[in-house]
């Protein structure tokens, strides 16, 4: 454990992308082997003549996954959660293809189940990110996992980056530290990580094995940035450059060559007319494939508000969506029926409740909210009839938060991007933390969804649902 001392602050390296990387190897492999035994299984299942013993003599090749995995530079750390899905699906394909072309090849496919293949196939695509993420819900916060970040710059920018990372201990990036030539801020706090010193002193911290710097100084002149780029390029093997974009933190670009010159691509791909129909066809598969136990769970759930109190089962609620068109979204009802005249009244007797009302439109502690209603909020199953709207074409199973009216205003110039796309059942505000959220917070992470939207964003999405709905992190 290496350690840096100044006058007022010693700081120690104490993460370590090394055990980070071993954790997520043994786990890749353990979800692996678990998915070709299941597949094996799956397929004894189906023909109990199946030869299962004459499997046991693959487990080797099971090394090819991990393999895989590392080539596609899923064990670095600093990955966003869909890019890995992506990653991690080709991949498991790659190596899957690979043995079946090498079966083949050898020609030894006969003795061996294609059923049990394409079971331990479909398996693996689940069971491996599963266990990734599982394991970083363990440890991701523990000093020894991931590594060390200095940031170079302790202004809005470096600030917008430490409170980012701290935000997702999950991609691994640890700030460590952060370096100003600016007196007033050296000695100071930023989200908690301390501002140590000038940029003369990140050698030090390359000399104490950070591997890892941001430069988060946009408004730097171009000769001294490129100064610096040079000075430490050498210093730090991952060097990441925030560029002049503060305040457009949500805008999705991508580096292009332009014969020698730098540009960057503005992706806005939710508004092309290919991904548009992607997404559609996803969102009717989905519905279609899980129909039947989402029908019962429906049923179920109507049953428990009619038994808990009188009223309608369903609530509409108009809404804006695509080309601010106006449709009713509905939701299972959770309130009481004289829920006006009981929220002034509560906001009478609680005066000081009324900023948080204006504020935000919501309430801890609503009193217009039945027994049911609170756990169907918790849960956010209150908005599975929305699977309606879906259908219709009026929403979209993951998108923007669907808004009424007098929210138009807190959109700002972002409301003609929201109008350009579906609103959605879900989205990245219910997965981020939902009502611990900010409202500026919520239209950024809207903004972000539509401009880089992908098939793996939803999916991520989506899996990210079923954990919020499982422990109701952030909903009231």
């Amino acid at each position: 454990m290496q350690q840096i001392r100044y006058a007022t602050e010693s700081l120690e390296v104490t993460a370590s992308p090394r055990w980070a990387a071993a954790t997520l190897f043994l786990t890749d492999f353990a979800m692996t082997i678990l998915a070709m035994a299941g597949g094996i299984w799956l397929r004894y299942l189906w023909d109990r003549s199946l030869l299962w013993d004459i499997y046991l003599d693959l487990w080797p090749m099971l090394l090819l996954f991990p393999l895989g995995y590392a080539l596609a530079g899923l064990y670095g750390g600093g990955i966003a959660p869909p890019e890995e899905l992506r990653r991690l699906s080709y991949a498991t394909s790659l190596v899957f293809v690979i043995l079946g072309a090498a079966t083949f090849m050898y020609k030894s496919g006969a003795d061996y189940s294609r059923g049990a293949f394409v079971f331990a196939w479909g398996l693996a695509l689940v069971l491996v990110p599963l266990g990734r993420a599982l394991v970083r819900e363990l440890f991701a916060r523990k000093p020894w996992w991931g590594a060390a970040v200095l940031v170079l710059g302790a202004g809005k920018t470096g600030e917008a980056v430490v409170r980012a990372l701290r935000k997702q201990p999950g991609l691994g990036l640890k700030p460590l530290a952060l370096l100003d030539d600016d007196p007033a801020k050296q000695g100071q706090k930023v989200e908690g990580v301390p501002v140590v010193g000038g940029l003369e002193r990140a050698q030090e911290f390359a000399q104490m094995g950070v591997k890892h710097a941001i430069v988060a100084m946009p408004g730097v002149a171009r000769e001294r940035l490129l100064e610096l780029l040079e000075r430490h390029g050498a210093d730090f093997p991952h060097l990441t450059l925030i560029p002049d974009l503060f305040g457009l933190a949500s805008l999705w670009v991508t580096s292009r060559d332009l014969g020698g010159v730098l540009g960057l691509e503005v992706r806005q791909k939710l508004l092309l007319p290919g991904p548009k129909l992607v997404k559609r066809v996803m969102d009717m598969s989905l519905v279609v494939v899980f129909a039947l136990p989402l029908f019962f769970l429906i049923v179920l759930l109507g049953l428990l508000i009619r038994l808990d109190s009188p009223g309608s089962l369903f609530y509409a609620h108009d809404r804006l969506g695509l080309a601010a068109n106006r449709f009713k979204a509905w939701k299972f009802r959770s309130m009481v029926r004289d829920a006006d005249r009981r929220l002034a009244e509560y906001l009478e007797c609680h005066p000081e409740l009324r900023e948080e009302w204006e504020r935000d439109q919501k309430l801890k502690n609503d009193p217009r909210i039945t027994r049911v209603g609170k756990f169907l909020r918790k849960t956010s199953l209150d908005e599975l009839p929305q699977l309606w709207n879906v259908l219709r074409g009026e929403m979209s199973l993951v998108g923007p938060r669907p808004i009424v009216e007098e929210e138009v205003r807190r959109y700002g110039p972002l409301f003609a991007l929201y109008t350009k796309v579906r609103p959605g059942l879900t989205g990245l505000w219910q997965v981020s933390g939902r009502n611990d959220t900010t409202y500026a917070e919520r239209v950024a992470m809207d903004a972000y969804y539509v401009r880089n939207w992908s098939p793996w964003l939803d999916l991520y999405i989506l899996a990210r649902t079923v954990w919020v709905v499982l422990f109701g992190k952030g909903a009231y």
